[in-house]
């Protein structure tokens, strides 16, 4: 921690009993140096180890500093609520976007038709809780009873067994299909026996008679080529050719696929008269116990129906039908929900600082970077400047970029728990809010952070290169001087207890009084040890 001053006022008290144990050159150089510190002309920062300085009374504001970085007060990292192909990209890296403003657009044309599925559900859950709500309607009630009878009729004609008009018709079946077995085996011998001499010799006629014709109207075209006799050679000529197709059919025997046909007619007959007879059994034996209970189990089931509807839906049906409708609205919702999440939105006011997908791919994570347009400077405190420290105190930023600028802000938090630097100094984070005005402010910058903790006027001061810290066992010294031996200022380590303290001076509340005149020291003071052999200084520690 660095500590600042508002003011200094020194009074100087009369040195004439510093004249009594320090030569005139040692006084010298302490008011030289007293003087320095009032007048400004050398500033604390300047002092060296060895250097003495005298004590004196001043005014002291302590004011808290300490480095840290900058960080945004929002940050998020922008994911896709379920995997999808990327449609559209809408930012880049270093894009100005206001909270609601679509980033990335997923393709949406799986998620809108569930959406239309849902809304459709909803729809039918809605018409079958209204049908159960609402009374049956005329027509309904006619139906239902209309379909009690038939039910009632059709078991009534299993029970009562086949009539001698359902016997005969039965038996003309069987007739029938026995007539058409008939008829098949004669079209198949028919096809078999079609090749007769008397088919071929007449056949062997027509050709030659064809053959005749198509010389003679060959003959007169060529005697006389007209269109009239040309189309007359063509037409002999057709028919020529339809007598030798005849012939040479005749000559090579019925054919195979003819006969195919007819003997599957044969067998469809068969198989037609197969049923047949096994429907004039199944009528003679009378209806099977299955039959029957089927016949029962759809009349159950049509007199159940018209009750349901003659006495309206139950409570429980109400109650299962609302509860249906209840959960085909929020699958809707959840439709609805995953389409609007198909496109990543900005939650918050802010800057683009990353973009990790591309039109095309498969996103199934975090797909943008971004944090807010607020900052705040995450500080590092000393555990001794903690206490000091509270939420809500002004605070004045600075920046290594811009050493000339400085922000106002105050304490928005501070960590309840400590943490250590490579040293083992345990420090806290500190947050600070600010408002970075026109300044470009980046995520990352280093931060360094004044606050005035307190005031104390006619504070008796040192310079704080003067204290030594023993943090283990917090304790704090000087060097004291207590005259000089052979031009060599003689000191002592005296144990004070301090108050305030800026960045160059610290307020001593015990231990030292006004002109007392103290050494500049590192880690420890030279310490004078009297004894047999001498005074030597001790070692820095």
């Amino acid at each position: 921690m660095n500590f600042s001053v508002n003011e200094t006022r020194n009074r100087r008290r009369p040195f004439y009993w510093i004249a009594a144990i320090l030569v005139a050159a040692l006084l010298f150089a302490g008011v030289f140096l007293f003087v320095q510190s009032r007048t400004g002309r050398v500033s604390a920062e300047d002092m060296q180890t060895g250097d003495t300085v005298v004590a004196f009374i001043g005014d002291l504001a302590a004011s808290a500093t300490a480095s840290g970085q900058v960080e945004a007060v929002h940050s998020a990292n922008l994911a896709v609520a379920q995997p999808g192909t990327v449609k559209a990209v809408l930012v880049s890296a270093g894009s100005s976007v206001e909270a609601g403003d679509p980033l990335v657009q997923l393709d949406q044309r799986d998620l809108a038709l569930n959406v239309e599925r849902m809304r459709q559900n909803v729809t039918l859950k809605e018409a079958e809780l209204q049908a159960l709500r609402n009374p049956a309607s005329t027509a309904d009630l006619a139906a239902a009873e209309a379909a009690v009878q038939s039910a009632q009729a059709a078991l009534d004609d299993l029970l009562s067994g086949p009539t001698d008009e359902e016997i005969a018709e039965s038996e003309a079946n069987i007739r029938q299909q026995q007539a058409a077995i008939q008829s098949a085996s004669a079209a198949y011998s028919s096809t078999a026996d079609s090749i007769k001499a008397s088919s071929l010799a007449s056949a062997q006629a027509d050709l030659v008679d064809a053959q005749i014709a198509y010389d003679q109207a060959k003959e007169r075209n060529e005697d006389f080529a007209i269109s009239f006799t040309h189309e007359a050679m063509i037409d002999a000529q057709e028919e020529l050719a339809i007598a030798q197709a005849k012939v040479d059919e005749l000559k090579a025997g019925p054919n195979q696929g003819s006969l195919n046909s007819a003997s599957a007619e044969i067998s469809a007959a068969q198989a037609n008269l197969n049923k047949s007879q096994a429907d004039y059994n199944a009528l003679l034996a009378g209806p099977t116990d299955a039959q029957i209970s089927a016949a029962e189990s759809g009349l159950a089931k049509a007199k159940a129906d018209l009750a349901d509807l003659t006495e309206g839906a139950s409570a429980q049906e109400v109650t299962i039908a609302e509860a249906e409708l209840e959960q085909a609205r929020l699958d809707l919702l959840s439709a609805e929900e995953a389409l609007a999440d198909s496109v990543v939105v900005a939650p918050f006011d802010g800057l683009v600082t990353g973009v990790l997908v591309s039109v095309g791919e498969r996103a199934t994570g975090n797909v943008v970077d971004l944090v807010s347009g607020q900052f705040e400077a995450v500080l590092q405190v000393d555990e001794l400047d903690i206490g000091s420290l509270s939420v809500g105190q002004p605070a004045v930023i600075s920046f290594e970029a811009w050493p000339d600028a400085a922000l106002s802000g105050e304490i928005y938090s501070i960590a309840p728990s400590s943490g250590s630097d490579a040293d083992g100094i345990v420090n806290y984070d500190v947050t600070i809010r600010f408002d970075p005005g026109d300044l470009p402010i980046l995520v990352g910058m280093t931060a360094d952070a004044q606050l005035i903790t307190a005031q104390k006027k006619d504070a008796l001061l040192v310079p704080n290169a003067a204290i030594t810290a023993d943090r283990q066992a917090g304790t704090y010294s000087v060097n004291l001087v207590t005259g000089e031996q052979d031009g060599r200022p003689l000191v002592e380590e005296r144990e004070v207890q301090i108050g305030l303290k800026d960045k160059n001076f610290t307020e001593i509340l015990s231990g030292l009084a006004e002109g007392d005149i103290v050494q500049i020291g590192e880690l420890s003071a030279p310490v004078l040890n009297f004894g047999p052999g001498g005074f030597g200084n001790g070692n820095e520690g």
